[in-house]
């Protein structure tokens, strides 16, 4: 029984599936020794080419083949995909440039395509009962010259958790309202801290801020017309402090 590198073999025919041509595939079969087994595949280069269905079922059928017959086939393939598909459901992550950087290869999420737009503030709080809240958060943002947005004003993805998790991605600072402890709020901190945002947390009542971010300077605020505005101002120039 051949020892199968499942894993391996099902991430190399999701990337192969999403990039590779026919000509490719007649590059790894001279790397890996490998030709007569694309060539001689009854179905692999014809379901490519029509986009069949079946193409997915041949690219692991022709993988496991080439590990038969060249153990090292499987790395070879890998390294041709490295240098010339890198791989977009992987990543490098770094606060500052500095730091040391690690690997960031989420499955619940992909990396969004572009880059961090300097101008916009994600909002990471409660949904119900935080309009007039989250009004606030955005005269403060626009008074000091950003945008922002909260996970339920996009809608990109049929994923709620990727459209926040994009939103993260994309943006320089992360507004967090911690009030009531809401636990999605804490998860989305934590993607936040991840991938090194500025972090700019709100709450009502200090208690609500979780004990690792105690020493993290909080805007505390009251629900009223007169805390809100407080709120406003405070926001607005902690925000002009971190664009200097």
């Amino acid at each position: 029984m051949k020892n199968y590198n499942g894993q391996l073999i099902l991430d190399l025919k999701r990337r192969i599936e999403e990039d590779f041509t026919s000509s490719n595939w007649e590059e790894i079969g001279l790397l890996t020794d490998c030709s007569h087994l694309i060539s001689g595949h009854s179905r692999l280069l014809r379901s490519l080419h029509f986009g069949d269905e079946d193409y997915g079922g041949n690219i692991i059928s022709v993988l496991r083949a080439m590990h038969d017959h060249n153990p090292n086939a499987l790395t070879s393939v890998e390294e041709f995909l490295d240098k010339w598909y890198p791989d977009q459901n992987i990543t490098y992550i770094s606060a500052k440039p500095s730091e040391k950087k690690i690997t960031f290869s989420p499955s619940v999420f992909t990396i969004p395509d572009g880059e961090i737009e300097e101008d916009l503030v994600a909002v990471m709080m409660p949904f119900a009962g935080f309009d007039n809240v989250y009004d606030s958060i955005k005269n403060a943002c626009a008074s000091a010259g950003y945008r922002c947005l909260r996970a339920d004003d996009i809608w990109d993805s049929s994923s709620i958790i990727q459209d926040i998790f994009s939103l993260i991605f994309r943006a320089k600072i992360v507004v967090v309202d911690f009030s009531g402890k809401n636990p999605n709020v804490m998860y989305e901190t934590g993607i936040a801290h991840t991938l090194g945002k500025v972090v700019v947390p709100l709450a009502q009542v200090i208690q609500d801020i979780p004990s690792d971010m105690v020493h993290h300077r909080a805007l505390i605020y009251l629900k009223n017309g007169e805390g809100l505005n407080s709120l406003e101002k405070a926001l607005e120039n902690k925000l002009r402090s971190i664009s200097d």
